[in-house]
């Protein structure tokens, strides 16, 4: 924001939860698949990277002695990650297994990012001149509807795949028409409606599950940003008690949100190796 005069509520609002587009302008409330958010893009890509190198540092440098604090950590993480796949997926988890880990560390990564300061990346912009060019900017990918429900999508294909791979695409399309109610033909039509509407209902509500969690938080960051900036004792008491109380409640929601996201992922693709 270039004005020299303050912003109001709503313009700080809209400024920090605006998107970086190929448009150079805020995503407006409407369908176009060739506006593509830039920041979303990034941090998404970028924790992903970080979490594959800190992944690949600990494996090249794991010991069978005793183990560092980090190793230890993600042997912990590994652990859980294995049991709960092999609880939920009954067979070859060869590729299920390290794709949940790769979930929920990618998920945490993400939503962390969260607890950087709101201010910070338009700052830094302000600083290198960038502010000029990027005007908008929001920082946590999972709190834009896009990289949560392409998520969610990326699990769809899972299920698709894994339901045709080991029911065969005669099975699968045989239990499409004929589960759950009977393969009479005068059910073949609300069966498949019923399923479609699983498969639908299944991603929407994973991505929109993520997407709404995280952007409510981010929403709630800006509001205690706002109240630290009213210029009283009143509200910088209450920005530092607020900000500091909510930070510490959203550890437990971007670690559980992570969690979440890990376990549904197996749920359904354990139900795509079991047949109705």
């Amino acid at each position: 924001m270039a004005s020299n005069t303050a912003p109001t509520s709503a313009e700080y609002i809209i400024h920090h939860l605006g998107h970086l587009t190929t448009t150079g302008k805020p995503q407006e409330a409407i369908i176009d698949f060739s506006i593509i958010n830039l920041d979303t893009l990034f941090w998404s890509v970028s924790m992903g990277l970080l979490v594959i190198l800190i992944l690949w540092s600990v494996a090249r440098k794991a010991t069978s002695g005793v183990p560092g604090r980090l190793q230890a950590g993600v042997e912990l993480v590994v652990e859980l990650v294995e049991e709960q796949s092999k609880s939920i997926v009954h067979g070859n988890r060869q590729f299920i297994a390290p794709l949940a880990l790769t979930v929920f560390l990618w998920v945490i990564f993400m939503n962390a990012l969260d607890f950087l300061p709101v201010d910070l990346p338009h700052a830094i912009f302000a600083l290198t001149g960038l502010d000029s060019v990027i005007h908008y900017h929001r920082i946590v990918p999972t709190a834009d509807l896009n990289g949560s429900l392409g998520m969610a999508l990326g699990v769809l294909a899972l299920m698709l795949f894994y339901s045709v791979k080991i029911k065969g695409l005669g099975g699968f399309i045989h239990e499409l028409f004929c589960a759950p109610f009977g393969a009479h033909p005068a059910l073949w039509v609300p069966n498949l409606a019923i399923n479609i509407i699983e498969f639908v209902a299944k991603t929407v509500s994973l991505g929109m599950r993520l997407f709404g969690n995280m952007y409510a938080g981010e929403l709630v960051f800006c509001l205690i940003a706002l109240l630290g900036g009213t210029a009283t004792v009143f509200g910088f008491i209450g920005h530092v008690l607020a900000g500091s109380v909510w930070a510490i409640f959203h550890i437990l929601i971007v670690l559980l949100q992570g969690f979440i996201f890990m376990m549904l992922t197996l749920v359904y693709i354990g139900q795509a190796h079991e047949g109705h």
